[in-house]
C-alpha cells in the first residue's frame, strides 16, 4: 500500500512543474501548442511540462537602440542613433505572442524604418538639427502609433539623440547661425548706440529750453532789481565796503 502511495505522489510531482513570474512580466499558458487567454500575473504558476508551457513577456518600459540613416527632403542621408522606448499592452499579450511572437523587437525596428522616411523626407536635413527635432520625433512616434497599437504594442517615444549632417552642409549651418548671432550682436550694438544718441538729444534740448526760458525771464528791469537788492544785504554788514556805480550796475570795493 506504501509503495503505491508512494508511486502516486511521484507521479504527480513529476506531471506538475512550477514556473515563477516575475514583477513587470505576465505569463500565457500554451497547452498543446494552443495559446491560452487566460493571463497570469507575478508569482508561482503551476502547469503539466508534458502537456504545456508558460511563455513569460515583459510588459515594463523597453528601449530599442537603432542607428539609421534617414533620408532629409532634399535627398540627403542623416544618420542618427535612435531610442524607441515601448512597452507590451498587458491585455493583448496572448495576441502578440500568437500573431508576431517573441521577436517583435525586429517588427517595431522595420515599422520605424518605414515611418521614418516618410517623415524625415517632408523635412530638411537643417531641421533634425534645430528646434523642429522633436516635431519630427512626435510625428515618427504617431505613424508608428497607427500600426503597432493594434498590435498590441505601445509607443511612449521616438528620441532622436544624435544627428551626424554631411560634412559640407554641417559647415554651412554652423556659418549661417554664426551670421545670425553676428547679426543679433550688431543689431543690439546700434540699439544701444541709437539710445546713447538719443539720450544726448534729449540733454541737449533739455540745456537749452532752460537756458532760453533763463533769458527770457531775466529782463534789465529784472537784473537792477536783484543788483539792488544784493547790495542793499551787503549793507547791512559791519564790515566797510566802497561802492562805485554810474547809476546803472554798481561795483563793490571791499
Amino acid at each position: 500500500m506504501k509503495k503505491y502511495v508512494c508511486v502516486v505522489i511521484i507521479t504527480s510531482l513529476l506531471g506538475t512543474s512550477c514556473a515563477i513570474i516575475r514583477p513587470g512580466e505576465v505569463g500565457v499558458k500554451q497547452n498543446m501548442g494552443k495559446i491560452k487567454r487566460q493571463i497570469e500575473g507575478e508569482g508561482p504558476v503551476l502547469y503539466n511540462p508534458f502537456t504545456s508551457r508558460i511563455v513569460k513577456a515583459s510588459i515594463q518600459t523597453r528601449n530599442l537602440e537603432l542607428s539609421l540613416s534617414l533620408p532629409s527632403k532634399e535627398g540627403l542621408s542623416i544618420t542618427s542613433q535612435i531610442s524607441i522606448l515601448y512597452h507590451l499592452n498587458k491585455d493583448k499579450v496572448p495576441d502578440i505572442i500568437r500573431v508576431i511572437g517573441l521577436d517583435y523587437e525586429s517588427i517595431i525596428a522595420n515599422v520605424f524604418r518605414s515611418a521614418s522616411a516618410d517623415v524625415c523626407s517632408q523635412f530638411f536635413a537643417k531641421d533634425m538639427h534645430s528646434g523642429m527635432r522633436s516635431e519630427i520625433e512626435k510625428a515618427i512616434k504617431n505613424k508608428m502609433d497607427e500600426t503597432m497599437s493594434r498590435q498590441g504594442i505601445i509607443i511612449e517615444s521616438v528620441l532622436m539623440k544624435s544627428i551626424q549632417l554631411p560634412p559640407g552642409l554641417s559647415s554651412s549651418i554652423e556659418q549661417k547661425l554664426q551670421a545670425e548671432q553676428d547679426a543679433l550682436r550688431m543689431e543690439f550694438v546700434l540699439q544701444q548706440a541709437k539710445l546713447d544718441a538719443d539720450r544726448k538729444i534729449i540733454e541737449a534740448k533739455g540745456t537749452r529750453d532752460a537756458q532760453k526760458i533763463l533769458s527770457e525771464g531775466l529782463t534789465e528791469q529784472i537784473i537792477k532789481i536783484r543788483s539792488i537788492e544784493a547790495f542793499s544785504e551787503l549793507s547791512k554788514s559791519p564790515n566797510s565796503k566802497i561802492i562805485i556805480t554810474d547809476g546803472k550796475t554798481p561795483m563793490l570795493i571791499d
